[in-house]
Formats: C-alpha cells, structure tokens, sequence
C-alpha cells in the first residue's frame, strides 16, 4: 500500500505510461497500411495471409474486454488501445474478405465469425458463472494467454535473423515500436500492480530487447550469398 503522498505521483506515471503505450500502439496498429494499400492497387490479396489479423483481433478483444471497468477498474488505458486495434483489425479483415479469392474470403468470413462467437462466449461466461474478483482473474488468465500466444511472430523472426544472419525480415522501427509498446505496457501494469499486464508485457519487452540486438548485430553483415528469400513476403 502506497502512502496517499505517493499516490499523486504514482496515478501521474501510470497515466505517462499508459499514453505512451497508446502512441505507440498506434503506430503498430498502422504498420499494415503499406499493404493494404498495395492490396486495393492491385484488387488483389496475392500471396498475403489474413490469419494475423484475425489473430490480433482476437487478442484485442479480449484485452479490451479485461481493461473495461466492468472487469477491472482502474486501468482503461488498456481498454483504449485495445479498442483502438479492435477497429484497425476489422477494417484490415474488411479489406482482405473484399479483395481476396472465393476460398479464401470464405476462410476468412468463417474465421471471422468464429473469433466474434468466441468472444461473445466469453464475455457470457465471465458474467454469469463469476462474480466480480473471479471476473477479473479469469479474463486476465485469458488475456495472459493471447498476449504470450502472440510472442510466436517475434520467436519465429529472432529464429530466421539468426538462421539468415540478415535482418531483412525484421523491420527496425516494427521491432523498436513493438519494444516501446512493450515497456510502457510493463510499467504502466507494474505502476498498477497488475500481473496480467505486466506479467506478458515483461516478456514483450525481453524479446524486443533480443530483436534490437540482433538487429544492431547482423544489420552489418553480408548476405550478399542469399540469393532469394527463404519465405514469402506475408503481412
């Protein structure tokens, strides 16, 4: 417990924090612009994969339904940025469905409804069968999980940069921003003591630390020996 000195300060820092973490979201949230921007031009999704964005609308989801008062006070900034990312998902799936082949717009249309029927089974059981403790520890739990689910992108990127000994695939201002995010989300969950938010968010921010140095590492290297790319562009 904080002396009611200390509260003033530390209501300030978490508010620093949890604006930071927002700016910097954001700017995550528009990285795919380039390419949907690319997939209007061409009225075509080409060799692009839709199942981030359905990934990232799921974990969005979720954690805009933990930062919301009804299931934890007191810290909506996540509620926010979540927010923010729900609306950037769903117009980046709108653009995908509407430019993609028959399969794949099916693929996505099912994928689509089952992420809303999901959630939507979620938010149910976490108002019927929970009361408001339980609540918060069993979508935090959930929101746990998504987050970490989501670390497998930077696992498979940290993995290729060392493989390829080239940095090509790993942007550095996607890698700086994602760390940024990563560390205000982590000091605005250690400023409210919250683990489901600085728990996964302390993870983010370790493997933004490790991209960032294999990035000043390799950048430098030859890969003039590469003569083709090992994966497909994808977004």
């Amino acid at each position: 417990m904080l002396p009611n000195s200390c509260l003033p300060a530390n209501s300030i820092c978490s508010a620093a924090a949890g604006i930071a973490g927002n700016v910097f979201a954001l700017v995550l949230f528009m990285s795919p612009i380039l390419t949907f921007r690319r997939i209007v031009r061409n009225q075509s999704t080409e060799q692009f994969s839709g199942s981030p964005y359905i990934y990232t609308l799921l974990n969005s989801l979720i954690c805009l339904w933990y930062g919301l008062p009804l299931v934890s006070p007191g810290v909506i900034m996540v509620a926010t940025v979540n927010g923010v990312g729900v609306v950037f998902q769903a117009v980046y799936i709108t653009i995908f469905i509407v430019y993609a082949s028959k399969a794949r717009k099916l693929k996505m249309l099912g994928l689509s409804i089952s992420v809303l029927v999901l959630f939507l089974v979620m938010v149910i059981i976490s108002l019927q069968f929970f009361d408001s403790h339980s609540r918060q520890i069993f979508v935090g739990y959930l929101s746990v999980a998504s987050l970490i689910s989501m670390f497998a992108s930077p696992l498979f990127i940290i993995k290729l940069v060392i493989k390829t000994r080239s940095v090509e695939y790993m942007p550095f201002y996607l890698s700086f921003s994602t760390f940024l995010t990563s560390l205000s989300f982590l000091a605005y969950g250690l400023f409210k003591a919250d683990p489901f938010i600085y728990f996964p968010n302390g993870i983010g921010t370790i493997l933004g630390i490790i991209q960032l140095a294999l990035y000043f590492y390799y950048k430098n290297v030859s890969t003039v020996h590469l003569r083709e790319p090992l994966i497909n562009s994808c977004a």
